[in-house]
């Protein structure tokens, strides 16, 4: 099976059906990691089905969880996963990169001018640097995807997200653990927690749904 219909039944899966300009730009997207990934390290994952199924469809799992029109900002982004996915099947979303390496910041910025998408942009900062650009308290939610523990990523994300804000924790079958008790339930409400197995990989998810009680 080709990484293309592996792509399109995978999403299906998931519930979203990609339409044939979105299919084109995951397989832009696919052509510009294999030719970037020969000059700079973004991902080890190398061969295109494990791209489209650990990266694209993993990326997309959760869309469903974000509400529509609104600011999304992707902390640790890398070679642009979640965001630049989730940018491909839900273009009413404004997203933001935040990648700390230089290198990758080049390579979602040739990415983005190669898909032509409006309201995306690479930023290369590190989240945790209070001196960064970065507008606090200015979106809607936050998604980060196995960049630390939880405690670290809610702490985090906090400065970025409005008073209404949510955060979405994309994790491997460790899910929440490690969040009652700590503390944290002072500041966040889980909202959701759902398990989900990946398409074809067979990989475990939990995506965390956070809400914050306090801002």
């Amino acid at each position: 099976m080709s990484a293309q219909d592996i792509l399109i039944k995978g999403a299906r899966e998931l519930g979203i059906d990609l339409s044939e300009r979105q299919t084109a730009l995951f397989m832009v997207y696919l052509s510009r990691l294999r030719v970037w990934n020969e000059k700079i390290n973004l991902t080890a994952v190398r061969t295109d089905r494990d791209i489209v199924i650990k990266h694209f469809i993993d990326s997309i799992s959760p869309a469903e969880l974000i509400d529509k029109k609104v600011k999304v900002l992707d902390i640790g982004s890398g070679a642009g996963f979640p965001g630049v996915p989730l940018k491909i099947v839900r273009p009413d979303l404004e997203v933001t990169l935040l990648e700390s390496s230089g290198k990758k910041v080049a390579f979602l910025k040739d990415l983005i001018r190669k898909l032509g998408l409006e309201k995306l942009r690479a930023v290369p900062v590190r989240a945790e640097d209070a001196r960064n650009a970065i507008p606090r308290h200015s979106f809607d939610c936050v998604i980060t995807r196995a960049v630390g523990s939880i405690q670290y990523v809610l702490e985090l994300s906090l400065p970025y997200i409005n008073g209404d804000g949510e955060i979405i924790l994309m994790r491997g079958r460790t899910g929440a653990e490690g969040f009652e008790g700590s503390g944290l339930e002072a500041k966040f409400t889980l909202e959701r927690d759902k398990s989900m197995t990946l398409p074809y990989g067979g990989q475990e998810r939990r995506l965390l749904k956070f809400k914050t009680r306090v801002c």
